[in-house]
């Protein structure tokens, strides 16, 4: 309830609607003295048509118009900058008060993924992602990171690109349990049928491990979890990821265990990302480590060849290591992937977002 009034008392100076999941749409709209149904008409526009503004709702009375006019608008937040992959990646950038944020479009054979940011920054400070080096500025808020699944359907469609968004991925910039309410509402949105409409095993969130918040997460919403392990021991890890100090690979662990419990997406397992730095994760005896760490828990890991960003002192693992690393854990009994990397001629690739510009992107 204490969310639903804050998002009510803040129509005093004009609501962005992107801003409201359909429970808080429905709060602000019944403010207005509408009927529930009238949030299934103006989610339909919002989404389906894709329509900012309330005097082309031609369905909708005047004397209503004139009442959202007053006290709401819809705005989403555009793209400004674009840079297309040789292998057909797409990373956009949003210019959010002169600071930047980075969505990337991945199309493959039979789906199209959007990784979407939640973050300007990330205050976790990884040692191997640029995201995480150029540290923290905020949290999004709900209608930013809506605003990139949206610019992005739009687009799509003006490009006439057939493939058209059907996965959504919280691996962006930034923790997205650190913004957890309003990653939340966002997904809430995505999920929604008068919304984006997407299956919950479509969208999947990324996190380091925050376990209060992870702890949290299972209570609100059922979506595909994919934990950034990266280390088969905390020695590496606490190395690697200064996060792994507070929360412990067998807290985080634990943790996901009991969302998996709780899960109807995460049926064959959770995703596990493991990106392969050369000397420093990808011994033999790492894979050993990692399988006998994973050993009671179903699920899929994600192999990474870590991408190069500037001023990093790490290199990735040779294709024979990685493969060599994968054998061992399938051999576990492991579902094993080695993850393509995708767009890093664009520096579009996981690690390397960091919202800054170069001259060879085209302007929007």
């Amino acid at each position: 309830m204490k969310q639903h009034a804050n998002a009510l008392n803040n129509c005093n100076n004009k609501i962005n609607l992107l801003d409201l999941n359909p429970k808080d749409l429905y709060y602000f709209l019944n403010s207005l003295g509408q009927k529930t149904f009238f949030v299934k008409q103006m989610m339909n526009w919002i989404y389906k048509n894709k329509c900012d503004d309330f005097n082309k709702m031609f369905n909708i009375s005047i004397k209503t118009r004139e009442k959202l006019n007053k006290q709401s608008y819809i705005f989403a937040n555009k793209f400004i900058e674009e840079k297309m992959s040789s292998d057909g990646t797409i990373k956009w950038i949003t210019s959010l008060n002169n600071q930047k944020i980075e969505t990337v479009y991945i199309p493959e054979k039979n789906r199209s993924t959007l990784c979407v940011s939640s973050q300007i920054g990330c205050p976790l400070k990884c040692n191997f992602c640029a995201t995480g080096q150029q540290g923290f500025n905020r949290n999004l808020k709900v209608s930013e990171i809506i605003s990139q699944v949206w610019q992005a359907n739009k687009i799509l469609k003006e490009k006439k690109i057939k493939k058209s968004i059907t996965n959504i991925v919280f691996m962006g910039m930034g923790e997205p349990l650190l913004n957890l309410n309003n990653v939340v509402s966002a997904i809430k949105i995505m999920l929604d049928e008068n919304g984006f409409y997407l299956s919950k095993r479509r969208i999947t969130l990324s996190t380091s491990g925050i376990v209060p918040a992870l702890n949290q997460l299972r209570n609100m919403i059922d979506v595909c979890l994919a934990i950034s392990l990266h280390a088969s021991n905390d020695k590496i890890r606490n190395l690697i990821m200064p996060i792994n100090k507070r929360y412990n690979i067998q807290l985080i662990l634990n943790s996901a265990l009991k969302y998996l419990k709780y899960s109807k997406s995460n049926r064959g397992g959770i995703t596990f990302e493991y990106v392969m730095l050369h000397g420093i994760n990808d011994s033999n005896e790492n894979a050993v480590e990692l399988a006998f760490l994973l050993k009671k828990i179903p699920s899929k890991i994600n192999l990474i060849p870590w991408n190069p960003f500037l001023n990093s002192n790490f290199s990735s693992s040779n294709i024979n290591r990685i493969n060599i690393f994968a054998n061992i854990l399938k051999r576990k009994g492991f579902t094993t992937v080695i993850r393509k990397n995708r767009g890093n001629d664009i520096n579009a690739a996981c690690g390397q977002l960091t919202g800054k510009i170069t001259n060879r992107i085209k302007k929007l």
